[in-house]
């Protein structure tokens, strides 16, 4: 065991940062900074914390690393005379709008669409701050206020609703967000390069109408291109789509294929109305390592602007001492927008960088040896991707992990615990944890290779046996087959195989931790039935559920398409989804089986079913009940 004294235990930790030392919010702040004025002002959703995993940071830093003065207008009050529109004035290139780090209506509402009390990526947690839609919203407030200036959209809410898509939250299609946000552009997907090449083609004189071809933006153009042009895709129209659903889902297929290739795709075109059509440029290929380590070696102070001080702001609490390793995700779960959004190749940060950043992490106040995780998108997917880069510049699937591993697919998971091993021996570091999630799948699939295969199983041991607070959160999602094949997720039987895994090792080594999955209700495709096999199979593995949702469609996943068409995308397949509030209830109290206060009513519904087998599988000894006055009774009277 360490000694006190040892330096390991004691980091030194670094001065406190400056105002001087972010990016300004203020007038005060930027005339300290020796500025009259500014080239950027970035109006964003969420509170202004420096660090790489909130984007409003990571557009300024970009922007500043390439010669910008950028400012930072967060959670701008939509609601008074407009002074902080107003504050900086007109910037000298462009106004930059994003309603944050999370969809506005994801982050305002539940499942049932009752209105959330906090807001996590605001001080204190306060709700309210910012309006719903706020990609809309600012973007007409500055249009108002500066008609002449250029407006760029970003983030994942014009990002996801860039096309026509389902709003679960107002339940009805809705075009473009670039029909109701005045805004000239939207950038999709991670936009280091993008917003650079818009600020230097502003810079040398170039008008933003004119900026129609520059790669991951989104703009309005009056013309479609010929039907022969092969580097093209017209999509079904607007208004096709809003009188035909089957039109609506045949588009999804293009969006998603194309916004998943290797070398960006074609360009997609959908007539918006008469004089507009909407154009989606292709997207930049993945990130170099070269490029995402300097993205994430940007000057980040790592910490909430001084203009917080005394408060909380419950989403840095939640991620201050964690590191993100890569970003993308080739896992292509259909109710995921990790991959329309980041893109389906990983790109991996250089040891070197995540190094450096641990020892920021080390030396920030309060950090007392526990990194809380070292991770990414999906936890274990660094340094991964294709073996031969020719295939997979062909390759059109959305997942490589679904219906089965590709067989061209590196998953190596030395490199990985490389890291893992290198940021535990640092001094300061007493243990890092695995809080993003875990693809089992992943890290259980045999490649054939016997070298990786027994890397893989050391990966398994050490997560469990180093990396694990007391308990590992995985996702399996469902247990029926059919639900999981609809998810792009692996068979129930694999989470089997990973639990026996976990258990073996836990009894090996003396531990007692335990494993936390997590579930989803109201998937298209799961029956009332479904969910009640699902309460029986946790049943008999010993899990009370706690890390559970209702399936709430959210824009631009295969998942909400089906779920507001009805329709698979990609086979043209008919698909039952639970829509109603009353079917969703129906199927969401079996996660609760244990709870005595559901039993009445979940064996009320397994007999409407014809499943009294099931009644007896959850409830073992169960002759029924009757409700008197409140209390459960059997039906002899006695009390149970």
């Amino acid at each position: 065991m360490l000694k006190p004294s040892s330096p390991k235990n004691n980091p030194v930790q670094a001065p406190m940062p400056a105002v001087t030392d972010f990016l300004p919010t203020s007038v005060k702040e930027m005339k300290a900074l020796g500025w009259d004025n500014v080239d950027v002002v970035l109006f964003t959703g969420d509170a202004y914390v420096d660090h790489p995993s909130f984007a409003a940071a990571v557009i300024g830093r970009t922007l500043q690393k390439a010669g910008y003065k950028v400012a930072i207008v967060p959670q701008p009050n939509w609601q008074d005379d407009l002074r902080d529109f107003k504050k900086f004035g007109q910037p000298r290139l462009f106004f930059g709008v994003s309603a944050g780090a999370m969809d506005s209506m994801i982050n305002h509402y539940t499942a049932n669409r009752r209105r959330r009390s906090d807001d996590a990526y605001t001080p204190d947690g306060r709700h309210g701050m910012r309006p719903d839609y706020p990609t809309i919203v600012y973007s007409n407030i500055l249009r108002q206020l500066y008609p002449d200036t250029p407006i760029i959209a970003g983030g994942i809410e014009a990002s996801m609703r860039r096309l026509s898509h389902y709003d679960y939250w107002q339940n009805r299609l809705r075009p473009s967000i670039l029909a109701d946000a005045k805004a000239d552009m939207i950038i999709y997907g991670m936009g280091e390069k993008t917003i650079v090449e818009i600020a230097k083609r502003l810079e040398n004189g170039e008008k933003i109408a004119d900026l129609k071809d520059i790669k991951q933006t989104v703009v309005i153009c009056d013309s479609l291109p010929s039907k022969d042009d092969s580097e093209a895709i017209i999509l079904n129209s607007w208004e096709k789509c809003r009188t035909d659903k089957r039109s609506q889902a045949e588009n999804f297929r293009h969006i998603e294929e194309e916004s998943n290739r290797m070398n960006g795709g074609k360009t997609l075109y959908q007539q918006l109305d008469d004089k507009r059509i909407i154009k989606v440029n292709p997207m930049y290929p993945a990130m170099t390592q070269g490029e995402i380590d300097a993205s994430f070696d940007l000057p980040y102070t790592r910490l909430p602007h001084p203009r917080y001080k005394g408060k909380t702001i419950p989403a840095f609490e939640m991620i201050k001492f964690s590191i993100n390793m890569h970003r993308g995700c080739f896992g292509g779960c259909a109710f995921c927008t990790i991959s329309a959004h980041q893109g389906k190749f990983v790109a991996s940060r250089s040891q070197r960088s995540i190094i450096e950043e641990a020892k920021k992490v080390i030396s920030m106040p309060g950090f007392k040896g526990y990194i809380s995780d070292l991770g990414g998108p999906s936890a274990n997917m660094y340094a991964m991707g294709g073996r031969d880069k020719s295939i997979c510049a062909k390759c059109l699937r959305p997942s490589c992990l679904h219906p089965k591993p590709c067989p061209n697919l590196n998953n190596d998971h030395r490199p990985l615990l490389d890291v893992y091993h290198k940021v535990d021996a640092l001094p300061g570091v007493k243990k890092s944890f695995i809080g993003s999630g875990v693809r089992y799948d992943l890290s259980m699939h045999q490649s054939g290779n016997q070298t990786i295969d027994n890397a893989n199983r050391q990966y398994n041991e050490e997560l469990i046996c180093k990396h694990v607070s007391g308990r590992l959160k995985v996702a399996p999602e469902h247990t029926s087959d059919t639900v999981l094949n609809l998810m792009r997720k692996p068979s129930f039987d694999c989470f089997r195989h990973f639990k026996e895994i976990f258990d073996r090792i836990n009894t090996k080594h003396n531990l007692n931790q335990q494993l936390i999955p997590y579930f989803i209700s109201s998937h298209p495709g799961c029956h009332e039935i479904d969910m009640a096999l699902l309460a029986v199979e946790t049943r008999n593995l010993n899990f009370h559920l706690e890390q559970i949702q209702d399936f709430t469609p959210t824009p631009m996943t295969l998942s909400t398409e089906i779920f507001y068409t009805g329709i698979h995308p990609y086979t043209g397949e008919k698909i039952f989804t639970a829509t109603t509030p009353e079917e969703k209830l129906a199927q969401r109290k079996y996660f609760f089986w244990y709870d005595a206060a559901y039993r009445p009513d979940i064996v009320k519904s397994l007999n409407r079913l014809h499943r009294p087998d099931l009644i007896a599988k959850l409830f073992p000894g169960y002759r029924g009940y009757e409700v008197n006055r409140g209390k459960l009774k059997n039906q002899k009277g006695k009390r149970r």
